[in-house]
């Protein structure tokens, strides 16, 4: 503001740099209060006790710009009774209560109400497992082996059924990869053999890495999942032994699901790859998946993912390698309902219409979802500390939040579009192709 000294803008500015940096938004927080201006002082309070609920300094100091006296201090002394005979003062508005979190906290507790507007049918039969941003999924229940340095989780109890919606993916799965492992005899019978793995692409934040969960926990298979910088060592012929002993530790585990998270820095393509180091490694990423579904490597299934299927060597793809690929798009709207219900579950709303708020947020993705509820909390927690009285989220907030977030998928779109019209080789693209037609992204 104009009226600021150069010192508050100078505070602003660093705060904006490092919003996370309590004591420093604290000073700010001082600066506005010795400026009186105590309604900006209790909002830089209120973001400082979000990024850190227990400081005690953040709270004195929402105390002492709200006006309070502070906690332990004796009550001020009562006025004067009136006389009978006088008539009563007229009720002016109420001065501002203190915000006594633990107070809050005991109110929202008992608070019991329409939470949801939703069908009680459909919501006894939602599912409260999130499909969101890769990096924030659920992990399988389990630990590491003991006998190896890489993670690996035991068999998890999520399940294909855990997945909001997607039925077209979930069919997808079980055609190409789930059936023929079920059913043994029949896979006998029919000649069909177990090698090669699954190629999961689509725009970031939509589940990938947990759907590989739920694959693995239908197959009642431990879980390993693998990134460039587990692979990685500054030493010559390190990084090839980590992928060989990632293999090994699968083969000792079995069954179980080595999962290779952004395949495409994993798997880069060798030609564009300057470093002979990178180069090594998806040479003996290509050996080991020439193992995998024989004998030595029985019970060992490989699942990867990436966002960008075109920057993957490939070689990784040819036939009994990552052969088949299946298209993750955001999620449908029933998935979106799931979704929303699993990240509200347990904070204060009121009156949530799901399915109308799934329609405000066609072509979000799982991480989008989440944000939007982050934000709507946001919107209710900085009402609640500026007014010291407790509100629920309601739809006007989680609507507000949904308009100011731009889906995430869409510059995916915008760069995948190019490649599947010009660059489909092989048909690989046509679920991608048929997707942009039908959402008249061409």
């Amino acid at each position: 503001m104009s009226d600021e000294s150069p010192l508050i803008r100078s505070l602003r500015t660093a705060v904006a740099a490092a919003p996370d940096d309590v004591p420093l938004r604290l000073h700010l927080a001082e600066m506005l209060l010795a400026a009186g201006r105590a309604d900006d002082a209790v909002a830089e309070a209120a973001v400082a006790l979000q990024y850190a609920p227990a400081d005690a300094d953040a709270r004195a100091l929402m105390v002492r710009a709200m006006g309070l006296p502070p906690a332990g201090s004796a009550p001020p002394p009562a006025p004067s009774a009136p006389a009978p005979s006088a008539p009563a003062p007229a009720a002016g508005p109420p001065a501002a209560p203190g915000f006594d979190w633990a107070a809050a906290e005991q109110e929202l507790g008992g608070v019991v109400g329409p939470r949801f507007v939703a069908d009680p049918d459909a919501a006894e039969d939602a599912r409260e497992h999130p499909l969101t941003s890769e990096g924030s999924e659920g992990t399988g229940a389990g630990g590491d082996a003991a006998d190896s340095p890489w993670e690996v989780d035991a068999p998890g109890t999520v399940r294909l059924a855990d997945v909001g919606g997607m039925q077209e993916v979930k069919d997808r799965l079980e055609a190409a990869f789930l059936a023929p492992m079920r059913n043994p005899e029949l896979r006998k019978l029919y000649g069909k053999s177990l090698r090669g793995g699954l190629l999961l692409y689509g725009p970031p934040g939509c589940g990938k890495t947990f759907i590989a969960r739920a694959v693995a926990g239908e197959l009642g298979a431990s879980f390993m999942s693998i990134s460039l910088s587990d692979i990685l060592d500054m030493w010559i012929g390190r990084s090839e032994k980590n992928v060989h002993d990632i293999f090994e530790t699968a083969r000792r585990q079995a069954p179980c699901v080595v999962f290779l998270d952004e395949l495409d820095a994993l798997g880069a393509k060798r030609s564009r790859t300057a470093h002979s180091g990178l180069r090594n490694v998806v040479n003996q990423l290509l050996t080991e998946l020439d193992g995998v579904g024989s004998g030595a490597h029985e019970g060992v299934f490989v699942l990867a993912a990436t966002n960008v299927p075109w920057d993957v060597d490939i070689a990784l793809r040819r036939p009994g390698r990552l052969d088949r690929t299946l298209l993750v798009l955001p999620p449908d709207a029933a998935a979106r309902e799931a979704i929303l219900r699993y990240h509200l579950r347990e904070r204060p709303i009121e009156a949530v219409d799901l399915g109308k708020l799934a329609k405000a947020t066609e072509d979000f993705s799982g991480a989008d979802l989440a944000h939007v509820c982050e934000s709507a909390a946001e919107t209710a927690l900085l009402d609640s500390a500026r007014t010291g009285t407790v509100r629920m989220i309601g739809m006007k907030d989680l609507l507000s939040a949904a308009k100011q977030i731009r889906p995430s998928s869409e510059p995916w779109f915008a760069s995948a579009r190019n490649v599947a019209m010009f660059a489909n080789d092989g048909g690989m693209y046509d679920d991608l192709l048929a997707y942009l037609k039908k959402k008249r992204k061409l």
